[in-house]
């Protein structure tokens, strides 16, 4: 099988055992990629912290320089000015209890959801629906606010959400492999300073335990993590 043997040759290329700096890592991956569509470029990092402790919960967002390389759908609970702010900024679907009713029927052609603070009354009441999918508005990512056109505009060119999982490890789309090393680099490091500054007082020892990159079919790529810190200072 024409994958199989692919799938195969790509992780050949890689050497599990070694620690790459990130160019030569984003021209292996580029190299490797040999799916029929344009792969994403994922980064995991194993961070040295405690999420079951509040004090070390690292939850956030950043705006990738480089956007993702996809159309994101924006979907915007807000009523009047706040409204007609969201459409003009661009926003694909704005409205209130409308969009709460189409929620609860099934209905998710969205990407990410933002919300005006007098809406969130609307938007609770679907919270168990929102939640799961990782879809619930939420003031720490920039998701509730009064600025509605500039958090339409900043998920429309590429804002991500972070969030740490139980086991201290964080996945985060940077881009596509046809991006190129430049743009990919560009946006892995933004990623990489904004998790670098919010390490908690409370995290001791190691904080960056592990970075790997890889896309969508391809195999992991591990970082040199003192490599990545230099390039981030």
């Amino acid at each position: 099988m024409a994958t199989g043997k692919n799938i195969k040759k790509a992780k050949e290329s890689i050497d599990r055992s070694q620690l790459y700096e990130l160019d030569e890592a984003l021209e292996l991956l580029k190299g490797g990629a040999f799916a029929k569509f344009d792969e994403t470029v994922d980064v995991s990092v194993r961070l040295g912290v405690d999420p079951r402790k509040a004090d070390q919960m690292i939850r956030g967002a950043v705006v990738l320089p480089n956007g993702l390389g996809k159309s994101v759908r924006v979907l915007v609970f807000a009523k009047g000015e706040k409204a007609q702010e969201a459409e003009a900024a661009g926003a694909d679907f704005v409205g209130a209890e409308d969009l709460a009713e189409k929620i609860q029927g099934g209905w998710y052609d969205f990407d990410t959801a933002i919300a005006s603070p007098d809406m969130m009354g609307v938007v609770g009441k679907i919270g168990r629906l929102l939640g799961p999918r990782g879809l619930m508005p939420n003031p720490k990512v920039g998701t509730v606010t009064m600025d509605i056109g500039r958090a339409v505009q900043e998920a429309k060119s590429g804002k991500i959400e972070y969030r740490v999982e139980k086991a201290g490890i964080i996945h985060a789309p940077v881009g596509k492999v046809s991006f190129g090393v430049d743009k990919l680099r560009e946006n892995f490091l933004s990623l990489l300073d904004v998790l670098i500054k919010a390490k908690p007082s409370a995290a001791k020892g190691t904080y960056l335990k592990k970075i790997s990159i890889s896309s969508t079919m391809g195999p992991g790529i591990n970082l040199d993590t003192s490599q990545i810190q230099a390039l981030v200072k």
